[in-house]
């Protein structure tokens, strides 16, 4: 039996059997290629069905960003709302099981559009409702009643851009692999001109077209990676959205291999549209939000080449490699810093 980093194999696999209802032994796991933070697996069971095990790093992790309570608590939360989530299955946080907390949830099928090879594979009537799909469906994550469906102790509520200002900077700090100054100088220009935050909801805190699971018509059948949620200023979702919402003629791009940067998905612009009318919603001091988001994702991924250098990822790197990650980071800050010295 083939030894997966990262998974205990009889101590998990004991795990299942306990917990999830009807799993057939033995099982197999897979490391799934995509996401640069908690590590996800497949995991199949000898009658074929599918589930997913999502567990931390296996080195340098952050305190606040791996808690795999909290986000099994915010899936598990949104099972019966509008929200297209996976069915969890359980949350196991003793330690002596896999070395860290671990849930499982269910293994939806459908297309996960990573690239641009994945999008050219797309008919331009997927691509165009995939737009839709993505914009309508980050209202409905906006739209949730979070005191209602019991996520109201989530974080708090107010002073949002504030809080992940101090965050994001912190654990740059904590993580940077070189100094880079303009960090510090977008950070303070945005402090001093922090918008004022309206009623607050939730907030993904990574949403985007890779994050979704889509339809074969390209509808949206869940929405996973939850865990940088939290409540606040749902205008910082969108922003962080159209921050990776590439257009074919960008010259720079907060992804290495953006798939909306192939022809037939909707524009910026559009997908702002979409939003504003799907959640009835406005959105003043926009660009304020921009250029936080851009300055947000060149934290987020200078801490990931942090720990892809320090060997935490596991034994799958990036396919263009872990120093693919110093010239996107460059970019985003030249783009927040260029986003920034449009917010007065």
């Amino acid at each position: 039996m083939d030894h997966i980093r990262g998974i205990q194999h009889d101590a998990v696999s004991a795990w299942f059997e306990a917990n999830v209802l009807g799993v057939a032994l033995p099982l197999t796991f897979d490391l799934i290629a995509g996401g640069h933070s908690n590590l996800t697996f497949k995991v199949a069971d000898a009658n074929g069905r599918c589930y997913v095990l999502r567990r931390p790093p296996l080195y340098q992790v952050l305190a606040t960003a791996h808690d795999m309570g909290r986000e099994h608590k915010i899936i598990a939360a949104l099972e019966d709302t509008d929200v297209p989530v996976p069915r969890t299955f359980g949350l196991c946080e003793d330690e002596s099981v896999n070395e860290r907390p671990f849930y499982v949830m269910d293994f939806v099928n459908g297309m996960v559009v990573r690239n641009r090879r994945n999008a050219v594979s797309l008919a331009l009537e997927q691509r165009r409702v995939a737009s839709q799909s993505i914009a309508e469906t980050l209202a409905l994550i906006h739209a949730v009643d979070v005191d209602e469906v019991g996520l109201g102790d989530l974080g708090r509520k107010e002073d949002y851009i504030a809080r992940q200002l101090r965050r994001w900077l912190r654990q740059f700090e904590e993580s940077k692999t070189q100094d880079r100054p303009q960090i510090q100088e977008v950070h303070d220009h945005l402090v001093a001109r922090i918008p004022d935050q309206g009623e607050a909801g939730i907030v993904h805190g990574d949403y985007r077209l890779d994050n979704c699971i889509l339809s074969e018509q390209g509808q949206v059948v869940a929405v996973l990676d939850w865990e940088l949620c939290t409540l606040g200023d749902r205008n910082a979702d969108v922003a962080q959205l159209l921050v990776y919402w590439a257009e074919p003629n960008d010259l720079e791009v907060a992804l290495d291999d953006p798939p909306t940067a192939e022809s037939g998905f909707a524009s910026r612009a559009e997908m702002f549209d979409l939003y504003l009318e799907a959640s009835g919603r406005e959105i003043d001091s926009f660009d304020f939000y921009m250029a936080f988001g851009y300055w947000k994702l060149a934290c987020i991924l200078e801490g990931v080449y942090s720990r892809y250098v320090g060997g935490a990822m596991g034994d799958k790197a990036p396919p263009q490699g872990a120093e693919s990650f110093v010239a996107r980071v460059d970019a985003l800050v030249d783009m927040a810093t260029s986003a920034a010295e449009q917010v007065a």
